[in-house]
């Protein structure tokens, strides 16, 4: 298995697109709307946000969700007992950001939401009628209106060599949501895992486009889109100084949308915001 990147203007796009999350769980895109200048621009003004000390100002609200994590509350994925070597920032609309760093990131955000509300119908469209049967509503009105859909600005910070034994960037996880949309980061790294259990490095061409299937879109289609394992893997040489700067935008439903007879949306991320450790 082989991850290549789509291009988002191909006449076979959403096929071609919606086959590769079924088979992997990943689909990789290129040539699509969002700009490299402003992905760019991102990173580079929240990199200087993680490096300065008013970071703490933002700390983030327990009952929310929304604001600065710092590194000792970072995640620990589910199975795993280090916590990832991480902080990171979560942005909604509605919650807290610094000032100066609000419109860039606004401007990402509804410009990303509106690709991924695309992305997911072309998921809706293209779901064999057997398995969309067991949609209780349609993918798209899933998301429409929802003030629940989380963008994070993630840090990966240098390593300095006194990391805990066993920790790394971000363990072998699943995602919680539907779809998470991902522009490249920075710095490879990001690895996803094949049906044999070995593990591929995802395409990180600056400007390419990856997008992976959520937990809960694995449920609604009963396992017909698998919630793929990844991770982030520690750097090697002088790969080691350098920060890592992330940008998943994680679609997620209303509250009250029922995945599927085991799970509304809201009881679904209660129960693995829990087991993550950070409520």
């Amino acid at each position: 298995m082989k991850l290549q990147a789509i291009d988002y203007t191909s006449p076979t796009a959403q096929e071609d697109f919606v086959k590769s999350l079924h088979e992997t769980g990943f689909g990789v895109l290129k040539n699509h709307p969002i700009q490299k200048s402003l992905v760019s621009s991102i990173y580079s003004e929240w990199q200087t946000f993680f490096d300065d000390e008013s970071k703490y100002d933002f700390r983030y609200n327990v009952g929310t969700q929304d604001g600065y994590f710092p590194p000792d509350v970072s995640e620990t994925a589910k199975g795993h007992t280090k916590k990832d070597i991480k902080e990171y920032f979560h942005y909604y609309p509605w919650g807290q950001c610094p000032a100066d760093r609000k419109d860039l990131l606004a401007q990402y955000y509804s410009e990303a939401n509106t690709l991924a509300a695309e992305l997911l119908a072309w998921v809706e469209k293209h779901t064999p009628a057997d398995i969309a049967q067991h949609y209780t509503q349609a993918l798209s009105s899933m998301v429409e209106d929802s003030d629940q859909t989380l963008l994070r600005v993630l840090h990966y910070p240098p390593l300095k060599g006194d990391e805990e034994l066993g920790a790394i960037r971000a363990g072998a996880h699943e995602d919680i949501n539907l779809l998470t949309i991902l522009p490249s980061a920075n710095e490879p790294g990001l690895q996803v895992q094949a049906k044999d259990g070995s593990w591929m490095d995802v395409p990180c061409d600056f400007g390419t486009l990856i997008v992976n299937i959520g937990d809960m879109l694995q449920e609604a289609s009963a396992g017909y889109f698998p919630s793929t394992s990844h991770r982030v893997i520690n750097p090697d040489g002088a790969d080691k100084t350098k920060s890592r700067i992330s940008l998943p935008l994680f679609l997620h439903p209303k509250p009250e949308v029922v995945l599927s007879d085991r799970y509304t949306a809201k009881s679904y991320l209660h129960e693995r915001l829990v087991e993550l450790g950070v409520i």
